[in-house]
């Protein structure tokens, strides 16, 4: 890559024993050869400061030295440079095997045998710094690459996160014309969720699956679902089946968030009490996705204005859930709501419907 060999007279080299006249004779070859950032020093405990302040691409380090060895400095470089530490070539008059096998254990790369035949350490010299450089492009592209694919994986969420809450909304404009109430009660939802302790990766699951929670409405026929006057026992009976309606149109999907929306859809208008349909299931049978759900869900629509009918204030409200208590709510999550109701009135009055606005 013409890149990298454009840049390997660049790289960051230094050059540590503690005999001057060695760090002087290899810090000239390679000046000589073109080489522009050559350090050396000839006190082995500032290499790791010093690699820490700015690292370098290859450093050329003397086994035998007082204070630290090489050993010893190797080991502190390991320590600073998370798994990433530079090419580091061996510096030594030792031929023998053990040495060669510690240094390579040690973190080594290659040796260079004194006294220095000039060829041969360029050579060796210019080809760790060409890996070496070749080795930290690919890792960033590979860093770019990740980038991308996080951006398009985010995209790819922000757009299956859009059509999740457009479904939700799709059913709230059939009987609402401004659709606002999911948005809001998706927000009280997920504020009480944290409340009860629910994690942050859960809460966030319930902010974008409770939103579908009445998407079984789109199969209740016009003349039920907008009828004006009081529901017949037989016209009930249809409208409670939207909870089964919804559960079956989100189905089984293995997705979390599909999997809680459906939950949601088929338990919010369960009671504590029992009395709640599709299933009269009652206290801690109703899963807490669809207790929490309830709470937001009655309390947004009581509070909000339609144009059939005025919004309740927000501390009448507040009072029924109170003491529906124990009765349609569970108690645990009406005690959470009125913990947080500042937080919940704010999302109530900041997320107003458009006639609302206007009025």
């Amino acid at each position: 890559m013409p890149d990298v060999q454009e840049n390997i007279l660049k790289a960051r080299i230094l050059v540590v024993d503690d005999n001057l006249t060695n760090v002087v004779l290899l810090q000239k070859l390679l000046e000589a050869e073109g080489y522009e950032h050559v350090e050396g020093v000839t006190d082995s405990r500032v290499v790791v400061g010093m690699y820490e302040q700015a690292p370098y691409d290859l450093v050329l380090l003397d086994i035998r030295m007082p204070h630290m060895d090489g050993y010893d400095v190797m080991e502190g470089l390991k320590g600073i440079a998370n798994g990433d530490i530079p090419p580091i070539m061996v510096l030594t008059a030792q031929t023998d095997m053990d040495t060669k096998l510690k240094a390579l254990a040690a973190g080594a790369q290659d040796f260079l045998h004194k006294p220095f035949d000039r060829v041969e350490a360029l050579t060796r010299i210019h080809n760790m710094i060409e890996v070496r450089l070749l080795h930290k492009q690919i890792r960033k592209q590979n860093e770019i690459l990740e980038q991308k694919v996080q951006e398009r994986t985010q995209e790819l969420e922000d757009t299956r996160l859009e059509v999740v809450h457009r479904l939700g909304r799709a059913a709230e404009y059939k009987d609402n014309e401004t659709g606002m109430h999911v948005v809001r009660m998706s927000k009280i939802a997920h504020v009480l969720a944290v409340a009860m302790g629910m994690s942050e990766a859960d809460a966030k699951l319930l902010l974008h699956a409770s939103p579908m929670h009445d998407i079984g409405k789109i199969g209740i026929p016009d003349g039920v679902l907008l009828k004006a006057g009081k529901l017949d026992p037989e016209e009930w009976e249809i409208m409670k089946s939207h909870c089964q309606i919804g559960a079956e149109i989100l189905g089984e999907h293995q997705s979390p968030l599909m999997q809680m929306a459906r939950m949601v859809a088929w338990t919010h208008h369960e009671k504590w009490d029992g009395s709640g349909y599709p299933k009269g299931l009652k206290g801690e049978e109703i899963p807490l996705v669809g207790r929490i759900t309830a709470v937001a869900d009655v309390f947004d629509a009581l509070t909000s204005e339609r144009p059939y009918k005025k919004g309740w204030s927000i501390e009448d409200a507040t009072q029924y859930i109170q003491d529906q208590a124990g009765q349609h709510f569970d108690p645990a999550v009406v005690e959470k709501f009125v913990e947080h109701l500042d937080e919940i009135t704010t999302i109530r009055t900041t997320l107003r419907d458009t006639f609302e606005a206007e009025s």
